[in-house]
């Protein structure tokens, strides 16, 4: 697709190339100073798989809930046709669950979150979402921080356990709007993220605005690093 995705990570990128912004959300957009989510995973492994498992013992970061959720199901036996069997309950469950607390949601956007993306919607660049959150609960998220009306497309896990899908879905939602020879770029935090996008040859702008810091970030060769979003203002 766009031929903007071989070019090295080099201060001379120009991020606002592109027609298409896909961003991760959490360690992208924003991080949440609360524990909906969290106690949303143990809802659903308790009352579905009645496992006491809990999900801090496994990798969340750059992960997704149906890894989340089937890693840590693991860890009490539970796996195979058993896990699959009650997985559409326990996403039904975990969303059920977020919603039923979004009063409760307390994101934070992460530094010139809120600046970049009002710029980019002046410029009528399309934006959207490619991130391991379960569709409803990704959604309540950006809504709870005041930023749901900036995406016009999502890509989730619901479908997808792995993130390279999830990214292609939402690229491909924003070329149903904009066309196959429309620039994307992506946007996130985490090793995953930058890995996703270069298995779908892709250029990815990697903000250490989640757990990883640029050091960590930039051996990975994203196109672009930053700290934080108020460097690409």
């Amino acid at each position: 697709m766009s031929e903007t995705s071989t070019l090295p990570a080099t201060s001379g990128f120009n991020w606002h190339a592109f027609d298409a912004y896909l961003f991760d959300i959490d360690g992208t957009l924003l991080n949440s100073r609360d524990w909906v989510h969290y106690n949303a995973f143990h809802t659903a492994l308790k009352h579905v798989y009645q496992c006491d498992a809990r999900i801090d013992n496994v990798p969340v970061h750059g992960n997704t809930d149906i890894g989340i959720l089937r890693a840590a199901a693991a860890l009490c036996g539970v796996e195979g046709e058993r896990f699959e069997r009650g997985l559409p309950e326990a996403q039904a469950l975990m969303a059920d669950e977020v919603e039923k607390h979004a009063d409760q949601l307390r994101p934070e956007l992460c530094p010139s979150v809120r600046e970049l993306l009002d710029t980019l919607h002046a410029d009528r660049k399309l934006m959207g979402v490619c991130t391991g959150n379960l569709q409803r609960i990704g959604w309540k998220k950006l809504k709870a921080a005041g930023i749901r009306d900036r995406f016009t497309v999502g890509g989730f896990s619901d479908h997808h356990e792995f993130r390279a899908d999830i990214f292609r879905d939402a690229m491909e939602q924003a070329a149903s709007h904009l066309g196959t020879n429309a620039k994307f770029c992506f946007i996130g935090d985490t090793p995953n993220d930058i890995q996703a996008a270069q298995k779908l040859g892709m250029p990815v702008v990697a903000v250490a605005t989640g757990i990883y810091r640029t050091d960590q970030l930039q051996p990975l060769n994203p196109t672009h690093c930053v700290a934080c979003c108020a460097e690409l203002l």
